[in-house]
């Protein structure tokens, strides 16, 4: 998608700092880190949310999910931990309309209702 900014930066037009790129996935620091490691894992096939995905779209999303893990541990959060977010639609927080994996983690993270 010509307008689409994770487009734009998978292709180079938009700057980022990659940490992982493959035929299928692209991998960059968030430029907004909520926590000490925070990047995003991208497909470069656009698909716009998970809530778009269709069946064909399954091995993709399960090798998305391989890669994050990976990516986790090689960004030092193997023994510690991570939290794995996808945010879906404008009431869930998605700004930016292209699948995307947060990875977060490099401290205790708040579970988001309150506790920790």
């Amino acid at each position: 998608m010509s307008d689409c900014i994770f487009c734009k930066i998978i292709h180079g037009e938009i700057p980022s700092t990659k940490i992982y790129e493959d035929d299928e996935f692209y991998a960059f620091k968030d430029l907004n880190p909520q926590a000490p490691v925070h990047f995003l894992v991208v497909p470069k096939k656009h698909i716009t949310s998970l809530m778009e995905l269709e069946e064909s779209d399954s091995p993709l999303m399960g090798r998305l999910l391989y890669r994050a893990q990976l990516l986790a541990k090689q960004e030092g959060l193997g023994e510690g931990g991570a939290r794995f977010v996808f945010n879906c639609k404008g009431d869930a927080g998605q700004t930016v309309w292209h699948i995307h994996c947060h990875v977060l983690g490099g401290k205790r993270l708040d579970d988001g209702f309150g506790a920790k």
